[in-house]
């Protein structure tokens, strides 16, 4: 989401780097209390041989793209200052891509949770870069999406 603001013309690169360092220790100190509450034998790495691969590639991609577009739309535009429905919308988005393409990719649709989830073994350090790329390929796609859609946002 950071990366696509920042494509979007949203906030600043120094902000961004900011927002990034705060969502990593956010991911890790999540993952940090989680192994505190939940037993590791009860963890289970995703591992994503072949075709699944591709699949959780494209799963990714396409979910965080519609995370980060509808964030961006909800949460950014000048259309809607003073909404009420923008967690609805962002919540039931990543609602419907956890259960559309979890069992695919897991469903993280952040880099923090993933390298959160990959700290705490849930995710191959194999296919770390399937997440990253498709993530942030999809987060400069919605800020370009939003910017060539609503010229006139800035």
């Amino acid at each position: 989401m950071t990366l696509a603001a920042l494509v979007r013309g949203r906030i600043t690169v120094l902000d961004a780097i900011g927002y990034w360092i705060a969502q990593l220790v956010g991911g890790l100190l999540a993952m940090a209390l989680a192994r505190w509450v939940i037993a590791p034998t009860a963890v289970h790495t995703l591992t994503l041989p072949g075709h699944a691969l591709a699949a959780a590639f494209i799963a990714e991609l396409l979910f965080t793209f519609a995370l980060c577009y509808v964030v961006l739309n909800v949460a950014t535009s000048k259309d809607h200052p003073n909404n009420s429905f923008y967690g609805l919308a962002i919540g039931f988005t990543v609602a419907a891509g956890a259960v559309a393409v979890g069992p695919i990719s897991g469903g993280a649709f952040n880099p923090a949770v993933v390298f959160g989830g990959a700290a705490m073994g849930m995710f191959a350090g194999s296919t770390l870069w399937v997440y990253l790329v498709a993530q942030m390929a999809a987060a400069v796609a919605a800020g370009l999406a939003f910017r060539i859609l609503n010229p006139g946002d800035k």
